[in-house]
């Protein structure tokens, strides 16, 4: 018993544990060095390993699409570029429907190269190379990587002269800048005010109180409880209860020993299906559970697999495993004692309910895969497992409820065939994440709503009677109320999807169905355009009207910020807010706009320069807010005070809707 526990005890460890994540991301990682090709010839030479998940776009593409990699040639003494910047890995090429375009990018590794032709004796170059990075979530702004070589040129070169040019980052030609003298430039920055001053603990403090993470794990437990108990309701688990714990009571005259023995039983199966989820994790490694999300293939994959499930609840066929290890098993668990025989007792349920419970699992496992988390497997199975158990240890413990409890009947049929409807509608979520990645267009957003029109309408029928399937053969009669109630339930829920057809937000389903602007036909129009482009214009106004400040930091070439303005700012009551109640300023950080004069700033122990006015906008972004990727969203007070918790990309309208109320509310205080 005790090393029983003591194994539950390190996996309740492994799967309560957390980690702080940080905002400020650093998903790209480059190294800059120089090739001598040939006497006359030098590469510079940007090497980069990419995190998992993350994308870096590729050179030349449109001016209104993502940020391109480019490279700036600030000084060429006794050199000049030759040819445009070369990108070098596995370009992979999609096409964006919110940008209308063919996209390039890189995963997991790239490498950029640009020639140049030495015509001095010696020569010296310097610049910085510009790119972009993306995952599904968030984008980085606009982040440059500096070099600085200089050599010896062959000895019959003419001697080397200074030369001066304007800024040019076309990638084509490649043209000259001087950055010796840089100068602080107060009238266009105003860096340095009141309004700049780092508010990155205050802003921490109160997204400590509502931390993103641990509602995520919350939620993946909970569905895991719920996932666990409907399981306990299902032809293969139900009648297995008072079988198991009678055994547990018969087996020994000391009810206390039957009761202790129940509760490892319990124990048992809390072990088996979080090591299960522990298994995933390690399967797919930590890193691989937050690309499966993105994953085009992985969630193609993902469909077809809750579309079998459906169909096995359905009736269609049965998934069982090979009666040879139920038999092994559990002659195995016959001819053993002690802790080791219940252990194999709970491993036997396991596999014996697999037909009931598999889909079940497989939906539970396959939803938090794609939920990013690390600890999403085993704190779902967690869940699940606490559920399945509870009933084995109460009916021991209190064996009177036993005769209380529902009998096995047609019911458990019912559960198994709303259950395929479920996972027949929540299959279609995948399907749509594989369909905007490829830009298919066969599932946007009014053909997803349709789907679900037919099958939470079938659902509606087949609760109050009016639809049956194979397996429901011998039930006859009229459902039972609570059948027909939640049969209403479904067919109201049908209803309030229709006017979604035409372009109605249909709040409730956001997180689940496509963006609005994959709809075709939409009469339902809200655009939101932001009131300020400039943080300091945009304050002033915020203090002379009195109203607190939406700060959204967004890029030109952000495709989720697309998603967001599309998909939750079109909300009528979010449009309202953004319109009325407060001072919308969007900031991009890709603003490619000059300077009146370059700023240099020192962040981090080394200095740097801003050239642009996305630049500047990103600074602000790093030092007052300690975070670097885009959306970013956060509501703060007309001395630049937030006024809650930051927010990210999330397509959850009420959710945006909670953050923007409680920063008003802190406001009106």
């Amino acid at each position: 018993m005790k090393s029983l526990k003591t194994v539950f005890s390190a996996l309740l460890l492994v799967v309560v544990s957390l980690t702080a994540t940080a905002q400020i991301q650093d998903p790209v990682h480059f190294s800059v060095n120089m090739k001598q090709v040939s006497p006359t010839e030098i590469d510079v030479v940007f090497s980069a390993t990419i995190d998992k998940g993350w994308h870096v776009y590729s050179t030349g593409l449109p001016d209104d699409g993502p940020i391109s990699a480019t490279l700036t040639t600030e000084k060429a003494d006794g050199a000049e570029a030759v040819g445009k910047l070369t990108p070098k890995g596995n370009e992979i090429k999609e096409y964006d429907k919110l940008f209308d375009m063919t996209l390039r990018y890189f995963e997991n590794s790239v490498s950029f190269v640009q020639r140049y032709k030495i015509t001095g004796k010696t020569y010296h170059v310097k610049g910085y190379l510009e790119y972009g990075a993306c995952n599904d979530e968030n984008c980085m702004p606009p982040t440059q990587v500096d070099f600085d070589y200089s050599g010896n040129g062959p000895a019959d070169a003419p001697e080397t002269k200074t030369v001066e040019e304007d800024m040019n980052t076309d990638t084509a030609a490649v043209a000259v800048v001087p950055t010796d003298s840089v100068q602080q430039d107060n009238s266009n920055a105003a860096i340095g005010n009141d309004l700049w001053k780092p508010v990155i603990k205050e802003l921490q403090a109160f997204d400590g109180g509502d931390d993103s993470s641990n509602r995520s794990l919350i939620y993946i437990f909970l569905l895991g409880l719920v996932g666990g108990f409907i399981a306990l309701f299902t032809p293969c688990v139900w009648p297995i209860i008072p079988m198991t714990v009678s055994f547990f009571l018969k087996r020994t005259k000391d009810k206390k020993r039957g009761i202790k023995d129940a509760v490892t039983y319990g124990i048992s199966i809390v072990v088996i299906y979080v090591a299960l989820g522990l298994i995933i994790t390690a399967i797919f490694g930590a890193s691989s559970l937050n690309a499966l999300a993105t994953n085009a293939v992985f969630n193609v994959f993902f469909f077809l697999l809750l579309v079998v499930f459906a169909l096995s609840f359905f009736g269609w066929f049965e998934l069982t495993l090979p009666s040879s290890w139920t038999n092994k098993v559990d002659n195995k668990a016959s001819s053993t004692g002690g802790l080791l025989s219940i252990f194999l007792m709970a491993f036997t349920l396991s596999l014996v309910s697999f037909s009931c419970t598999g889909p079940i699992i497989g939906f539970l496992l396959v939803e938090v895969s794609t939920s990013g988390s690390i600890l999403g497997p085993a704190i779902g199975m967690l869940g699940f497992a606490i559920a399945l158990a509870l009933p084995f240890t109460l009916f021991a413990m209190f064996p009177t409820w036993l005769k209380q409890a529902p009998k096995s009947g047609s019911w458990m049929n019912t559960i198994k065939v709303v259950l395929g409807f479920i996972e027949l509608a929540f299959a279609l979520k995948f399907l749509s994440v594989a369909d905007l990645a490829y830009g298919w267009r066969i599932l946007d957003r009014e053909v997803f709503l349709s789907l679900w029109i037919v099958i939470f309408g079938l659902m509606g029928l087949y609760l109050i009677g009016k639809l049956k399937f194979r397996s429901d053969a011998g039930s006859e009669g009229a459902m039972p109320v609570p059948c027909i109630m939640l049969g209403l339930a479904s067919l109201a829920f049908t209803v309030y999807l229709i006017p979604g057809l035409w372009g109605a937000p249909c709040k409730a389903v956001s997180a689940f169905a496509p963006p609005i602007s994959t709809q075709d036909f939409n009469i339902y129009h809200n655009e939101v355009e932001p009131k300020f482009k400039d943080y300091e214009a945009g304050m002033a106004a915020a203090q002379a009207q009195g109203k607190p400040v939406v700060i959204d930091f967004t890029g030109f070439g952000c495709v989720n910020c697309r998603k967001m303005e599309a998909a939750v700012w079109t909300d009528p009551q979010v449009a309202g807010i953004l319109n009325d109640d407060v001072i919308l300023i969007s900031l991009y950080v890709d603003d490619k706009t000059p300077l009146s004069s370059q700023i240099e700033v020192t962040e981090n122990g080394k200095t740097r320069t801003l050239r642009t006015i996305g630049d500047k906008w990103s600074y602000l972004q790093r030092s007052k807010f300690g975070a670097n990727a885009q959306p970013f969203y956060v509501i703060i007070d007309n001395d630049g005070n937030p006024l809650g918790g930051s927010y990210s990309y999330d397509e959850n309208i009420s959710h945006y809707l909670d953050f923007l109320n409680k920063g008003i509310k802190n406001y009106r205080k």
